[in-house]
């Protein structure tokens, strides 16, 4: 007689906050591994990111968004629709917090347009191992008072400090239902998209804010060589003639080291040698390009 399988729960968590809050630190430590980039700089993720954890029987869904801040540019306006279009179907939204940095007028900004929305709300709040503990329990306070959380959490994504038990109250919290994913699948990103954000996380990395925002990544061209190793060809685009100077450096050496770092960083990622080729091209009107909108996982917006 076949024993009874004990049965598979699903669900998506929308994981939502201001700029910095270290939202995309979160997915990476509840999947387990890197699937968003992530830099000491805000508004690093630009369109939604997809990680899939596993949690016993239950998968989880995690739509990693944009940090959501007062939009200016059509660039910005795309990614703080995409945050927003992340919590469609959600079965749960996650309020991330910057609990060093407390709550300012962006936090307010998110509860305010988290006031009207239907279904289960909690509020996680992130970086517990530099904040100061009594303030914690009274940003607590203040944003419960704020909008009434079904649960609050506190928890280091950077060190792991209650993850566990987080990822454990979220799978909790998911419907019964068929997995959506493969066991084994961690994310929806494609490796060509993968191979864009990596070089992305570099640029900011090692130039910080000498280039902010000002630039794009364009994948050309993504193959598989023979030998199993992977050959990726990439633009770098920027503005003006004196954001390539930057990107490039002295004798192009910064390109050079940037190269090298992605080059490193995917290789671990794809399990395969990757041979990366990077050049920086100046294209004034690259924020108006359609194209690369489809191809950094962005929607159009008027």
């Amino acid at each position: 007689m076949t024993e009874p399988t004990t049965p598979q729960s699903c669900g998506v968590v929308a994981i939502l906050g201001a700029p910095n809050a270290g939202k995309s630190t979160l997915v990476n430590a509840l999947v387990g591994q890197k699937v968003a980039i992530v830099s000491p700089k805000a508004q690093t993720t630009r369109a939604r990111v997809m990680g899939i954890a596993i949690e016993g029987d239950t998968q989880i869904i995690l739509v990693d968004t944009p940090g959501i801040f007062e939009p200016e540019r059509r660039l910005d306006r795309a990614m703080v629709a995409a945050a927003w279009d992340g919590t469609d179907g959600a079965d749960l939204v996650a309020l991330v917090v910057d609990g060093k940095g407390g709550i300012g007028p962006k936090v307010h900004a998110v509860i305010d347009s988290l006031r009207g929305r239907k279904g289960r709300k909690i509020l996680i709040l992130n970086k517990v191992d530099i904040a100061d503990k009594p303030r914690l329990l009274g940003h607590a306070a203040k944003l419960n008072e704020a909008l009434a959380f079904d649960e609050t959490y506190f928890v280091s994504a950077q060190t792991g400090d209650g993850v566990p038990e987080l990822k454990a109250a979220l799978a909790g919290a998911m419907p019964q239902g068929e997995w959506h994913f493969p066991e084994d699948q961690v994310s929806d990103a494609t490796d060509r998209m993968l191979a864009a954000e990596v070089t992305r996380e570099q640029l900011y990395l090692q130039l910080h804010a000498e280039l902010p925002y000002a630039s794009a990544i364009e994948t050309e061209k993504y193959s598989e060589r023979a030998d199993g190793s992977v050959e990726i060809h990439q633009q770098i685009l920027v503005a003006r003639d004196t954001q390539r100077a930057i990107v490039l450096g002295k004798g192009g050496q910064r390109l050079k080291e940037i190269g090298s770092r992605a080059r490193a960083e995917l290789a671990k990622l794809l399990g395969v040698p990757v041979h990366l080729y990077l050049h920086v091209k100046v294209n004034p009107k690259w924020e108006e390009d359609r194209g690369l909108y489809r191809e950094i996982g962005l929607d159009w917006v008027d």
